[in-house]
């Protein structure tokens, strides 16, 4: 299986690839961290690791690129990259805080979209996974941008559904409550109470690479 994944140097997507590696997937993922990158290509020389910025749709066509060149059509696109913001009431949120937000969980996935859904019509073939959140389907105060960020993600993944022939799916995906960097930022020690990353991974991953074009529009909540 070929396999793509954004926001690859930490939390759920560094986790990961090593459950990927291990089962001699094609994969290519990428991230901003220069440094983290480098130190991925070292340890798994196995795997393709390219420097993209999802939020910058010029970026995400680059490294669609390369990827294609790499491995051709991939067969599971995973759409993780996120951010979140620092605990606060919406009123004391910056706009420029709100908008690296919404630029890296909304329009990062909408880019990846735009150029890896031409790859997989092609194709014939493909499943993308959208990773939401339980706070796509839920609310909390103080985390009010990264709620409408995983909310958006939710209803993008829906109609994305209904636009797509058969062949093809698209799903939404709740990884759960992890601790991972993201946590840390909202509930600080309270966080290592939940699932790392790396035992998390380790039933994930099977569960993604067994996704199929008859999951198309389902919300999903991993095991």
């Amino acid at each position: 299986m070929t396999i793509w994944l954004t926001g690859c140097t930490a939390g759920l997507g560094r986790a990961l690839i090593p459950e990927f590696l291990k089962n001699q997937h094609q994969f290519v993922g990428c991230g901003r961290n220069e440094i983290a990158l480098a130190h991925l290509k070292e340890k798994f020389p196995e795997g393709n690791f390219l420097t993209a910025d999802i939020a910058s749709d010029f970026s995400v066509a680059e490294f669609c690129k390369e990827a294609l060149a790499l491995t051709g059509a991939p067969d599971l696109v995973i759409n993780n990259a996120a951010t979140i913001n620092s605990p606060a009431p919406l009123w004391e949120i910056s706009a420029e805080e709100f908008s690296q937000v919404t630029a890296i969980n909304i329009n990062g996935v909408a880019n990846m979209v735009r150029h890896v859904m031409p790859v997989m019509l092609a194709a014939g073939q493909g499943v993308m996974v959208n990773l939401s959140s339980g706070w796509g389907r839920s609310s909390s105060p103080e985390v009010a941008p990264y709620c409408a960020s995983k909310w958006a993600i939710e209803g993008l993944s829906q109609s994305l559904a209904q636009e797509l022939p058969e062949g093809i799916a698209v799903v939404a995906l709740n990884p759960g409550i992890i601790a991972t960097g993201m946590l840390r930022k909202c509930m600080g020690q309270d966080a290592e109470n939940y699932p790392s990353p790396e035992s998390w991974a380790t039933t994930a991953a099977p569960f993604l690479t067994a996704l199929t074009a008859a999951d198309n529009g389902a919300s999903l909540t991993a095991p």
